[in-house]
């Protein structure tokens, strides 16, 4: 077996929802939850130093796949591309969710929290590839971000880096998958931070913005709805919130 897997370039995605929008196309999956292909989009740092996070995440079909061994044999890798996939005749089963609990990466997702819900995850489009195509979702990138190959080829040509930031550690599973984090922040037009929030803070006489620095730089939880990469939803609902696009 070859591992197939893809590359990821978190600096050139603008996070436009065209990997997901065209899953859902390809495989004639209905709006909504059950996303075979997920974005993620959190907020980190504070004014004027914050930094929109974008995360491509369908199913890493991963080179250890514990799902695959906590699904007792609703799952299984497949033999040609390394695709880790479901059994169609063991949908729904409980085995699933017990798969779904033990992915890192909550790439095993469903429609409803219903219990009997069948269980949906990215198939690495291995339709397309035994027709000689790339996955939906790389050929659909208008920014160049994803790239799928051998996933020998992809460390070859963009390194070793197996985790983002805000990941569970690649370790356990060695995703299928090769990142390329987004560059470090840079001030091309260097200014003062510290005098930037004070000038942000006066209203000419009127009430100020804000009482100190501190209520802009030691934020309560919960004030920021997504200031964290949340890769396992505890339910649907949190699924469909943490991978919007809020613009």
């Amino acid at each position: 077996m070859t591992q197939y897997g893809f590359f990821y370039d978190q600096g050139r995605c603008v996070n436009c929802q065209s990997c997901t929008i065209s899953c859902k196309a390809w495989n004639d999956l209905p709006a909504g939850p059950g996303k075979w292909c997920r974005m993620f989009e959190w907020e980190t740092g504070a004014f004027p130093e914050t930094r929109l996070n974008y995360l491509f995440a369908p199913c890493y079909h991963c080179e250890n796949p514990v799902c695959v061994d906590a699904a007792n044999g609703a799952m299984f890798k497949e033999a040609k591309y390394g695709a880790v996939l479901i059994d169609p005749a063991r949908n729904p089963s409980p085995d699933l969710r017990a798969a779904a609990a033990a992915c890192p990466y909550g790439a095993i997702t469903f429609r409803t929290d219903s219990f009997d819900e069948k269980a949906q995850l990215c198939t690495m489009c291995v339709d397309r590839l035994e027709q000689g195509n790339i996955p939906a979702c790389v050929g659909s990138c208008a920014m160049r971000a994803l790239d799928f190959g051998p996933l020998a080829d992809m460390i070859t040509k963009y390194g070793t880096l197996r985790q983002l930031e805000g990941m569970p550690p690649s370790n356990l599973t060695n995703p299928s998958i090769v990142f390329k984090p987004h560059n470090d922040r840079k001030l091309y037009v260097p200014y003062d931070v510290a005098k930037a929030r004070a000038l942000h803070q006066q209203r000419m006489g009127l009430p100020n913005v804000y009482n100190s620095v501190s209520d802009l730089t030691d934020l309560p939880p919960g004030l920021v709805s997504r200031a964290t990469l949340v890769m396992k939803a505890r339910n649907v609902a949190e699924e469909a919130r943490t991978t919007v696009n809020d613009d």
